[in-house]
């Protein structure tokens, strides 16, 4: 039995399409399946953590074999909700507009056939899974009533905090990147949002501390995106050799550089090539803890809940399982 979760409005409403072309083919396999459809924000964690409660609960041997159909988010929202995972195996068909995860698993662009590869999977990869902590409490971080799964979410590709998750922020929320997904130019979202937020940015100063005992002080920043794997904001190679099994994260820090000079250095970043500028510098380590000066926006695999100051993350080794 595969319990499926489909995010509809995927690549603009391509996932619905995408949903529709595949299901005949576990008709004509005669596969036993149950499928789901995401009716909003965080709707996907609320339906993977019923799924996850009630099936784990019933049958102490039960395997949850999870199959997610949309963005790098829809599987982000699902990692929310799963209460064990030494008992989920999940697959991943990509529909989003970034697909970093995929990027990097190197996964085709055909869903059926990465369909047919989740089926006839034997044995299912480990990957490391990353883990964000907001250190605040939850009257610091906001108004609004957060509880303690709230102030701690996982990550499957990075998290961000400063310019790329502003990035993201304005992404989500943006019509013009529902129009480019149509045409197949959804990169030019976040490239044209990128600039706007590039020239926008504050002097934030920033104290990176890796694994509990080097530190880092960058007086000026502009982010940094702690990753497990290489790739992020739609094809962004942040993270050049990345290993999603190593059980460390990778870090690029973008600090004292020049505003005129990041408008040279990012593009350079699509082939993993902007450490040769000075002020970019990379770290690896199983544990970061980040102090900002001031709160900023945070982001995970894109996902974008709140502003911090006070940030730890965690690199949890080979604990989710994927069917590939």
């Amino acid at each position: 039995m595969y319990y499926i979760i489909v995010n509809p409005a995927s690549k603009s409403g391509q996932g619905a399409k995408i949903w529709s072309d595949i299901q005949p083919i576990l008709e004509q396999k005669e596969i036993e399946y149950k499928v789901f459809f995401s009716k909003g924000v965080e709707h996907i964690i609320k339906l993977v953590r019923d799924l996850s409660t009630s099936l784990l609960r019933a049958d102490s041997d039960f395997i949850l074999k999870l199959i997610v159909l949309g963005g790098d988010g829809t599987l982000n929202e699902t990692l929310q909700g799963i209460s064990d995972f030494t008992r989920v195996q999940i697959g991943y068909i990509p529909t989003g507009s970034s697909n970093d995860m995929a990027r990097d698993l190197g996964l085709c662009q055909n869903p059926s056939e990465n369909l047919e590869r989740i089926l006839y999977c034997n044995e299912p990869l480990f990957m490391d899974l990353g883990c964000l902590t907001y250190n605040q409490s939850a009257e610091q971080l906001s108004d609004r009533q957060f509880d303690k799964q709230t102030l701690k979410r996982y990550f499957s590709v990075s998290t961000g905090i400063g310019f790329d998750a502003a990035v993201c922020k304005e992404a989500l929320a943006s019509k013009f990147k529902n129009v480019l997904n149509k045409i197949g130019l959804g990169k030019l979202t976040y490239l044209s949002i990128a600039l706007k937020q590039l020239l926008l940015a504050r002097k934030i100063a920033c104290t990176i501390t890796l694994d509990d005992h080097k530190q880092i002080h960058l007086p000026k920043f502009l982010f940094i995106a702690s990753m497990i794997h290489q790739y992020e904001g739609g094809g962004f190679k942040f993270c050049p050799g990345a290993d999603f099994s190593d059980g460390q994260i990778d870090i690029c820090a973008v600090g004292n550089i020049p505003k005129w000079l990041i408008l040279i250095a990012l593009p350079t970043a699509f082939s993993g090539k902007h450490y040769r500028f000075e002020g970019i510098d990379h770290y690896t380590a199983s544990k970061i803890h980040l102090e900002t000066s001031v709160p900023l926006w945070v982001h995970t695999d894109g996902e974008v809940s709140m502003k911090s100051s006070s940030i730890t993350i965690t690199c949890e080794p080979k604990k989710i399982q994927f069917l590939l």
